[in-house]
């Protein structure tokens, strides 16, 4: 029987450029940590009141990529400790207002890309990973390794994140461009492979994100069927509203259309699947808001 859902947050960047923060390219969510870090508390206290038992640390743009080898050398590790505090003091706040405890995930992104699996190179991704890993721990719950596009990155983001001792979600990219019958890692390993991977090296949850709706549902069947009936992962799901990704996709490049289908009732339909499925963890990625999440936690009520 599917434990009961765990609710997540949704989507962070297209939440802080909705909300008026500081919000442009290169640097993309992290702006808001660097000019408005009042924006990026109000859009977890959103997801919160909304519902999420999970919120996640807005680390995923601290990186190289979005705000440059110099300010990553200099400030990054002061951004990434930031955002982690951040996270902290409004799950503090709930617990202290209310006694509900509300976890907070540690970003890890992808160093060199999102969707890129071309592009990944452990050489680079490792200092910055390590860099991350340092300035978070001390203020979350669990690692999310997210939006990841082959095994290598998995692989990486457990070495790095053992030491710690805090558990471990990771969380792949799917390929949904062109979707086979087979539902694979945008690398084209395919999400048997991903299971095994997190049944090996004792990740506590293995999740599909950043990715249409549509492809999730075969990639949840497909974890379970690897993993069995009495594997300790669980499976989770948060999906994006955007239109497919091309392969050569450059990340983060501009706010991509959202779907006009994916209110929070049709997102809501999906998610049921996801959860009947197997999965017992769910939220939203880019595009999916805190309605869609209120949506979630008022369904996971009534489960």
């Amino acid at each position: 029987m599917t434990a009961p859902l765990l609710i997540l947050d949704g989507g962070t960047g297209r939440e802080l450029a909705r909300s008026g923060a500081p919000f442009r390219q290169p640097e993309w969510s992290a702006l808001a940590l660097i000019e408005g870090p009042q924006f990026v508390s109000a859009v977890h206290r959103a997801y919160v009141e909304a519902g999420a038992d999970v919120i996640t640390t807005n680390s995923y743009a601290v990186v190289p990529f979005h705000i440059g080898e110099e300010r990553f050398a200099a400030e990054g590790a002061a951004l990434a400790a930031l955002a982690g505090r951040l996270a902290r003091e409004v799950a503090d706040a709930e617990f202290a207002a209310t006694g509900r405890k509300v976890l907070i995930a540690g970003s890890l992104p992808p160093i060199c890309g999102s969707y890129r699996p071309d592009l990944v190179d452990l050489d680079r991704a490792r200092p910055v990973l390590q860099v991350l890993v340092t300035a978070l721990a001390p203020n979350i719950d669990h690692w999310l390794a997210e939006t990841l596009s082959s095994l290598v990155e998995a692989r990486l983001a457990a070495t790095l994140t053992a030491p710690t001792g805090k558990p471990l979600w990771l969380s792949f990219t799917l390929e949904d461009e062109r979707p086979t019958t087979a539902p694979a890692l945008r690398s084209g390993e395919s999400v048997a492979e991903a299971a095994r991977l997190a049944q090996e090296i004792g990740a506590a949850a293995l999740l599909f994100n950043c990715s249409q709706p549509e492809v999730m549902e075969a990639a949840v069947r497909a974890a379970r069927e690897e993993l069995g009936p009495d594997s300790p992962v669980r499976l989770g799901v948060y999906a994006n509203a955007f239109p497919p990704m091309a392969a050569d996709a450059e990340a983060n490049s501009a706010l991509c259309p959202i779907r006009e289908d994916l209110t929070p009732e049709g997102y809501g339909r999906f998610a049921a699947a996801w959860h009947e499925a197997g999965a017992s963890i769910i939220g939203g990625c880019c595009g999916i808001g805190p309605e869609h999440i209120k949506a979630l936690r008022k369904e996971a009520v009534h489960a």
